[in-house]
C-alpha cells in the first residue's frame, strides 16, 4: 500500500464504499450509519467530506466535517473517520483528516471540535476542550472532547450543539 495518499472530496460513487468502510470499522450499527444520516441533515457540508485513495483510486479512508455550534458560535465537528480495518495504521485516515482540516481552514472556518480517542487527535492540533470552557450536554471523559482553532484565534466557550444525527 502507498504511503502517498490521494485525498479528494467524496463523490456520489464513493457513498456505497464509504458505507462499507464505516460498517467494517465501527463496532455498532449506529456508528456505521451515522455518516449516512448526516448526509440527509441540513448541517452536512459535502465539500468537507474527504476520502483518501490509493493510486488505483480505491477508497481506503474517509473523514468528514459538519456544522455544529459552540454556544452561539458556528464551528465544525470532525465526525466519523474510518479506514478499512486491513489498511489501518497506513496513514489513510490521517491524510483524510488533514485534508478536511485544510479545506475548512481555506474556507475561512475558525473552530473544530471532536469527540474521540485522546491519544489520536492531538497530533492534528486538538486539545482538551474543557480548558476553554467547552462542554457537552452528556458526560464524557474530560480528555475525549477536544477542540482547536484553525486560525489561531481564541476558542469560544459554551456547550457544543451537534447536528441532530449525532444524538447529542
Amino acid at each position: 500500500m502507498s504511503s502517498n495518499w490521494i485525498t479528494r472530496v467524496e463523490s456520489g460513487a464513493d457513498i456505497p464504499i464509504v458505507h462499507e468502510i464505516n460498517s467494517a470499522a465501527f463496532t455498532t450499527t449506529d456508528e456505521a450509519h451515522l455518516v449516512d444520516a448526516l448526509r440527509d441533515d441540513p448541517h452536512w457540508i459535502p465539500e468537507l467530506s474527504i476520502v483518501a485513495t490509493d493510486e488505483l483510486g480505491i477508497v481506503m479512508g474517509c473523514a468528514l466535517l459538519t456544522r455544529c455550534h459552540i454556544g452561539e458560535t458556528p464551528a465544525l465537528c470532525l465526525g466519523p473517520c474510518a479506514v478499512w480495518p486491513q489498511h489501518q495504521r497506513t496513514g489513510a485516515g490521517s491524510a483524510a483528516i488533514e485534508s478536511a482540516l485544510l479545506r475548512a481552514r481555506n474556507r475561512g472556518e475558525k473552530y473544530v471540535v471532536v469527540l474521540g480517542h485522546p491519544s489520536y487527535y492531538p497530533r492534528f492540533g486538538f486539545g482538551r476542550a474543557s480548558v476553554h470552557g467547552i462542554r457537552l450536554s452528556i458526560d464524557v471523559p474530560d480528555d475525549a472532547l477536544m477542540a482547536m482553532s484553525l486560525d489561531g484565534s481564541p476558542l469560544p466557550g459554551g456547550q457544543v450543539r451537534y447536528a441532530a444525527p449525532f444524538g447529542i
